[in-house]
């Protein structure tokens, strides 16, 4: 069971605000805000949806239900921080944690997953930097645009002590502290998420 929800003043919140109002006017972007700033990643397109998908198939198996989708992970970076992993692992009782705007507390995250976009260096560089803070204990990325995966772990203030980059032709054994044992095969991942070429 994780801790209970960070109690967040609901003071005026403008870049919430104007993120909610891109959103709706750009149906299917993912809109965050990290460190004070608006970010729009584009619509996922149907490589970075297969990878996503064959990444939460063995959760599945397992019986983790708790495997979602574009939830809400709020930040505390900032008074209005928050990003949407592409997929997340949660407590059974995450919906006793929710903060506000659809987002969770990061207390009962126990993994995020990012299938990179156009936008990579966010998922690399940035987000790494969110997520160790946030204190969410393991960060898995399929970078589509270098053929890699990456499996951070062990967070400590801005960064993550523990980071091994895994290539095609491996296996790789996530850390049974997500709710059970998950073998990853990475050329599968990596295959299911190589980008179309252009027309």
């Amino acid at each position: 069971m994780s801790s209970a929800a960070v109690e967040r003043p609901r003071e005026n919140r403008p870049l919430i605000a104007e993120a909610n109002l891109i959103m709706e006017s750009l149906p299917g972007r993912r809109v965050e805000i990290i460190g004070g700033q608006i970010l729009v990643s584009p619509a996922p397109d149907g490589p970075h949806s297969e990878a996503l998908m064959l990444f939460a198939v063995p959760f599945l198996q397992l019986g983790l239900v708790r495997a979602l989708p574009g939830i809400g992970l709020w930040l505390p970076t900032g008074p209005e921080d928050y990003v949407i992993p592409d997929l997340s692992v949660v407590d059974d009782d995450y919906r006793d944690h929710r903060v506000e705007n659809s987002c969770y507390d990061p207390a009962c995250f126990r993994l995020v997953m990012e299938v990179t976009s156009s936008n990579w260096k966010t998922d690399l560089r940035t987000k790494v930097t969110s997520y160790a803070r946030a204190g969410i204990p393991v960060y898995v990325i399929i970078d589509r645009r270098h053929q890699r995966l990456h499996v951070l772990t062990a967070p400590v203030r801005d960064s993550y002590t523990t980071h091994h980059i895994h290539t095609a032709g491996e296996s790789v054994t996530l850390p049974e502290s997500i709710g059970g044992k998950v073998v990853l095969d990475v050329s599968r991942l990596l295959e299911a998420g190589r980008p179309e070429t252009e027309d």
